[in-house]
């Protein structure tokens, strides 16, 4: 009997192995079992031409190896002339001879996708300036077969938007990952150089069909030992794994290493033996990493030192990193969320204030790195109001991938929508039509230094981030990095094709589940421009009387503002006149009652509990109906989910079913928390349509999570 079952586990084995864990992301090339669509596929694919020699190049012939044997069980003959599929690069004779032409926007990452027909053959070729554009070329080649398009009469030219798009890992070197919900850190510090785990090649690949192609390796809350040599040496190795996939390393660099690891007495980025150790550092990481991006630098923040430590600007702080780093034409992504010791009058001012009368004192090399919001990753802020303000200083967006403030990875929440948001509002500081993505990407600023960053989701989870619908987060990042022109739910419907299915039913209900959950997280948390009124310190779940700590603003009473009157932070020119910072165009709309729209309400503006809006509710009703909205919107996704039970494989299916019964359970604590912690100031009773809450404030005060994920253990 034992060798019989032995037998019979023998030969499940690769089933087993090939259960569903999210594992593979939306690079799934499972066989497409379209009969009739596999042999249209097949008549263009009759041969494959790869010209030269590289490890991209290399990379290139796994991939589509990889992709077109589990798409279509074929893989095209090998070909060295004019036949079939081509790749190779413009310059090569092979393209020069066919004379195609490219629009002058084509840049050195992009690629060309093209069907022609020459001496009577039909060719499908992919090319690019670089070997690198000819990968993100072949990614976007398979994504055509993935979601099902046509081959034919292809025509594509695609460059990226942004030059440097970049993820942010808050990763530590002890393995643990701020912020981070999908266990511990990729980098195994401990067993570099000598061992490359096979998940740092599937991170590379998956950010190369994304066109992602650049990576900071450590926390923002930098430790400076990541700059010794012990550890360069590990780094060297990662970067030898991600070069070929066109991915460029950065590290955080702490302000104080001059100190911590130079033995110097003091880190005044003013003094010359500051100066050059700073060089002499660069110098010594450029041999161990010859492509080495940069620094990403958090100074003068939560703690973190910097250059006003010693009485000097950010632009002082920086501009030294940026002389060492400039012969070697690296730059420094110099971030903008600070604050100081003294609480001020409005936190979402400081930022503005700090910056702007040092537009123009930067090196070229050195970029702002600046929060889609002027606060801290809320989950609905204005957008922030440096971007198009600061005209003589290189700007680059600051996502959070990671869902500090959004549930976490218990959470279904999309959110393309909220990068979008933000990146097609008009600023109006170049005239109407200087979007936030605009100003990003250079084409009304005329800045040519240009960058996005991401801080990642990503961990050791066998699925990367945790929740399988987190994955999304990730791929939006990229896609828009790439190309901010996209919609949220093209992407949403790409994504789900490539890692679900293509079946239209299955992809129409998943999109709109995608494309709901956003406004539905903002419903059920921080409704009408409420916000930071989470936990404290770990930021899980709802803590609106969060009050009495060191800081003011780190507290949730700082924000919310409630008492008898009403509810809201008034930032107009009769309270902290943070409007003043941002384009007279906006200051009319968020000063205004009439005008501002509702989604920013309460950030701008502290309105009376019986205060007519515009659907004729008063706050305090339609405060109510929002956050109950919010808990039933998620239990219809839990209806949705259900009826795709027989579309989705067991697993991934088992798996996002009980997330989901997590996230209504966490929906209905943070409605019922927040009303009947805002009805102690309102006095006014939960409307008579609406279920009372099943417990009473103080049980949910008394609720308490000091193993919350995402932050480093205190010892």
């Amino acid at each position: 009997m034992t060798r019989f079952l032995s037998l019979i586990l023998y030969l499940l084995l690769p089933f087993a192995l090939r259960a569903e864990d999210g594992y593979r992301l939306w690079l799934r090339y499972d066989k497409i079992p379209d009969t009739r669509l596999v042999n249209q596929y097949k008549k263009e694919l009759t041969t494959l031409s790869i010209q030269g020699q590289s490890p991209t190049l290399t990379i290139i012939r796994d991939e589509l190896n990889r992709g077109l044997s589990g798409l279509l069980g074929y893989v095209p003959k090998p070909a060295t002339g004019l036949t079939g599929l081509v790749i190779a690069t413009i310059n090569s004779p092979l393209i020069q001879s066919l004379n195609i032409t490219t629009d002058p926007t084509l840049d050195e990452e992009g690629y060309v996708i093209r069907n022609i027909t020459h001496s009577g053959k039909r060719l499908l070729v992919i090319t690019a300036k670089t070997e690198v554009g000819l990968l993100y070329g072949t990614f976007h080649f398979l994504r055509l077969i993935q979601t099902r398009q046509s081959l034919q009469q292809i025509n594509i030219q695609s460059s990226p938007k942004i030059k440097v798009r970049i993820l942010n890992h808050w990763d530590n070197l002890d393995g643990t990952v701020e912020r981070g919900y999908a266990g511990f850190s990729l980098w195994n510090w401990h067993k570099l150089p000598g061992y490359i785990d096979d998940r740092y090649i599937d991170y590379a690949r998956a950010n190369a069909s994304l066109g992602i192609n650049a990576t900071v390796l450590t926390n923002v809350n930098a430790n400076a030992l990541v700059l010794t040599p012990a550890y360069l040496k590990k780094v060297a190795a990662l970067a030898d794994v991600f070069r070929p996939y066109g991915i460029k390393v950065f590290l955080t660099a702490r302000f104080s290493a001059p100190i911590e690891i130079g033995k110097l007495p003091t880190a005044d980025p003013l003094q010359e033996d500051v100066k050059q150790w700073w060089k002499d550092k660069v110098t010594e990481i450029y041999k161990y990493v010859p492509d080495f991006g940069g620094f990403v630098v958090k100074a003068n923040s939560e703690g973190q030192p910097g250059p006003q430590n010693y009485k000097r600007t950010h632009a002082e702080g920086a501009n030294v990193l940026a002389d060492a780093l400039a012969p070697y034409k690296g730059i420094v992504m110099w971030r903008a969320f600070v604050y100081d010791d003294n609480v001020p009058d409005d936190r979402v001012k400081q930022a503005y204030a700090e910056f702007m009368p040092l537009d123009g004192a930067f090196r070229e090399n050195v970029i702002v790195q600046v929060k889609n919001g002027p606060l801290d990753f809320q989950p609905r802020e204005p957008f922030h109001p440096l971007f198009g303000a600061l005209k003589k200083t290189p700007l680059m967006m600051e996502f959070q991938i990671t869902q500090e403030y959004l549930g976490q990875s218990t959470s279904l929440v999309y959110l393309a929508n909220l990068f979008k948001e933000v990146l097609d509002t008009d600023t109006y500081q170049y005239g109407k039509g200087s979007t936030v993505a605009n100003v990003l990407d250079g084409s009304v600023t005329q800045q040519s230094l240009t960058a996005m960053a991401g801080v990642t989701n990503i961990g050791t989870d066998r699925n990367w981030c945790g929740h399988p619908f987190a994955q999304a987060n990730w791929y939006a990042f990229g896609r828009l990095a790439w190309n901010h022109t996209l919609t949220p739910k093209q992407i949403a419907e790409e994504w789900t094709r490539m890692t679900f299915s293509n079946d239209q039913n299955t992809v129409e209900r998943i999109t709109t589940m995608l494309d709901q959950s956003w406004e539905t997280c903002v419903n059920y948390m921080t409704p009408l421009g409420l916000h930071h009124i989470m936990g404290w310190s770990h930021h899980y779940g709802p803590a609106p009387w969060i009050k009495d700590k060191h800081r003011a603003d780190w507290t949730s009473v700082y924000y919310h503002k409630a008492d008898s009157v009403g509810l809201g932070f008034n930032r107009t020119a009769s309270g902290s006149n943070a409007i003043e910072q941002y384009a007279p165009e906006w200051q009319t709309v968020f000063s205004s009652r009439q005008q501002i729209p509702e989604k920013y309400l309460l950030w701008f503006h502290h309105v009376g509990w019986n205060e007519k809006l515009a659907n004729g509710k008063t706050l305090w009703e339609e405060l109510c109906y929002r956050y109950y909205a919010g808990a039933s919107q998620v239990k219809q996704m839990q209806l949705d989910w259900e009826k795709l039970k027989s579309a989705i494989d067991a697993e991934r299916h088992r798996h996002v079913q009980q997330l989901l019964a997590i996230q209504y359970q966490e929906a209905t604590w943070w409605r019922n928390t927040c009303v009947l912690y805002f009805q102690t100031f309102s006095k006014q009773p939960i409307p008579a349509s609406l279920p009372a809450p099943e417990k009473s404030l103080d049980y949910y005060i008394s609720l308490e999570f000091p193993y919350a994920p995402g932050i480093k253990p205190q010892w």
